[in-house]
C-alpha cells in the first residue's frame, strides 16, 4: 500500500519531518485500514519512508523508518527502545527519566517515562496504540519493568478516534511512591498526577538555580508540587514562598515539603496574576523569582492571547525582583518560539522599567531531545535573567 504526495508537497517530510498531512496527499494506492503500515512516495515516485496511516486524522501518516526494507515488527520496536535507553545512559540517565520522547526518538506519538522500575506509557495515535501490548511485552522482557501503566487519559486521542483511558497494562503495583532526584524526594502519583505523574523535563533546570538561591529569598510561582521551591531550599535558600492557584497542588507541595523536612518554605494557595500586583503595591520583593506557568496555548490560534499572558506574568514577576536579583522564567509551549519568547520578555522589561541581563538560556532536559527540523520537539524555553 502506497501514499503518493502532491507535486510541490513533501519537501518538509523529505527533509526529516515524520508527519504527512492529508492535504499533502495526491492519492492512496490500495485500501489501507487505520494503523496499517504504508509506504510514502513523492510525486516523482521516489521513496520517502514508511509508517502507519489514519485517514481519520489530519496527520494522515506518521513515519517510522526511512529504510524501505525495514520490517515494522516486535524486533523493530525492541531495537528502537534499546537505542533510546542507550542514548539516555550515555548522557548519564539511569533512574527517573523519559525513555521515549515521540518524534524526537523517531517513534511518533509514543511517550514512555521511567520511574524507578515502573514505566508509564502514552500512545497518542491509532497507529501507535496498535503496538501498545507489544511495547509492554518488550518493557517487561528486555527492560525488566516491575509494571507498565498507561496514561492515555488525554483529549488528543479523540482526534485519532481513540478513547481516553488509564490503568495498568500489567499486574498492578502501587501507583503512588517516592522518587529521588539529586537528593530531593518527591511523592509521585502516576494515576492522578499531571501528564505521566511528574515533570521530568525540568530536571537540569532545577539544578540550574543552585548558584543564585543560596541565602536568598525566593518566590516560586506556579509551584505545582513544589519542585523548584524544594530545590531552592535544598540549595540553601533562606526563605521560599511557593505559590499556586490549585489547592490540590499546594496540598501535594506540602506533602513534599514535609517529606524533605524543609522548614523555610511557605506555601500559599493564590492566583499569581492577582497576588503579585498586590504585593508590588505593598513593596514586597524577593531576591529570586521563578515563573514556570502552564502552556497558555496549545494551538497557533491562541498564540496572541498567550503572548499577552506571558508578558503580563513576566512584567509582574520582574517588579517583584529586588534590584540585582534574578528572574527565572519559562514557556512550555512550542508555539511560543525562541524569538517570540525573547521579544515577549523584552517587552515586559520595557513596561516594567527594568533593565535585564541574560545569565543563561535554558531548555528541556536532555532526555527530551530536540530534533532539528521537527519543531514540535522543541517546546521548553527558559531564561535566567538578572533584573537591574
Amino acid at each position: 500500500m502506497q501514499v503518493i504526495l502532491q507535486r510541490g508537497k513533501g519537501r518538509r517530510v523529505e527533509q526529516g519531518h515524520p508527519w504527512v498531512y492529508g492535504n499533502e496527499i495526491e492519492h492512496i494506492k490500495g485500501n489501507p485500514q487505520t494503523a496499517d503500515i504504508v509506504e510514502v512516495y513523492n510525486f516523482r515516485n521516489e521513496f520517502i519512508g514508511k509508517g502507519y496511516i489514519n485517514q481519520q486524522s489530519q496527520i494522515t501518516v506518521r513515519l517510522l523508518t526511512r529504510n524501505k526494507d525495514e520490517v515494522i515488527d516486535k524486533s523493530f520496536f525492541r531495537n528502537k527502545l534499546l537505542q533510546c535507553k542507550a542514548y539516555r545512559e550515555t548522557l548519564g540517565y539511569t533512574q527517573n527519566y523519559r525513555l521515549v520522547f515521540g518524534e524526537a526518538d523517531f517513534l511518533p506519538a509514543l511517550v514512555i517515562d521511567k520511574f524507578n522500575a515502573i514505566y508509564v506509557i502514552q500512545t497518542l495515535s491509532a497507529g501507535m496504540d496498535k503496538w501498545k501490548s507489544l511495547i509492554t511485552e518488550i518493557l517487561m522482557e528486555d527492560f525488566h519493568a516491575d509494571a507498565v501503566y498507561e496514561r492515555n487519559d488525554v483529549p488528543v486521542r479523540k482526534l485519532e478516534g481513540l478513547e481516553e483511558i488509564k490503568g495498568f497494562l500489567t499486574a498492578p503495583v502501587p501507583t503512588q511512591f517516592i522518587m529521588d532526584e539529586c537528593g530531593v524526594q518527591f511523592h509521585v502519583d502516576i494515576e492522578n498526577g499531571q501528564k505521566t505523574g511528574f515533570f521530568l523535563d525540568q530536571k537540569e533546570n532545577r539544578k540550574a538555580i543552585e548558584q543564585i538561591v543560596k541565602g536568598k529569598t525566593v518566590l516560586d510561582c506556579f509551584t505545582y508540587t513544589g519542585s523548584f521551591a524544594l530545590f531552592a531550599a535544598h540549595y540553601g535558600a533562606a526563605h521560599v514562598t511557593a505559590l499556586d492557584i490549585s489547592a490540590d497542588a499546594i496540598q501535594q507541595a506540602n506533602k513534599n515539603i514535609s517529606l524533605n523536612h524543609f522548614t523555610q518554605i511557605e506555601s500559599i494557595c493564590a492566583n499569581a496574576f492577582d497576588v503579585l500586583p498586590v504585593w508590588a503595591k505593598e513593596g514586597k520583593q524577593f531576591d529570586v523569582v521563578i515563573l514556570d506557568p502552564p502552556a497558555f496555548t496549545k494551538n497557533r490560534k491562541g498564540i496572541e492571547n498567550a503572548v499577552k499572558g506571558y508578558k503580563e506574568i513576566n512584567l509582574r514577576g520582574m517588579k517583584m525582583v529586588k534590584p540585582g536579583g534574578f528572574l527565572v522564567t519559562y514557556s512550555c509551549s512550542h508555539f511560543m518560539d525562541v524569538n517570540l519568547f525573547y521579544d515577549t520578555i523584552a517587552s515586559a522589561a520595557t513596561d516594567a522599567k527594568r533593565t535585564i541581563r541574560e545569565v543563561k538560556f535554558l531548555t528541556q532536559s536532555h532526555d527530551h531531545p530536540i530534533v532539528w527540523g521537527v519543531e514540535e520537539t522543541n517546546y521548553l524555553k527558559g531564561l535566567v535573567l538578572q533584573v537591574l
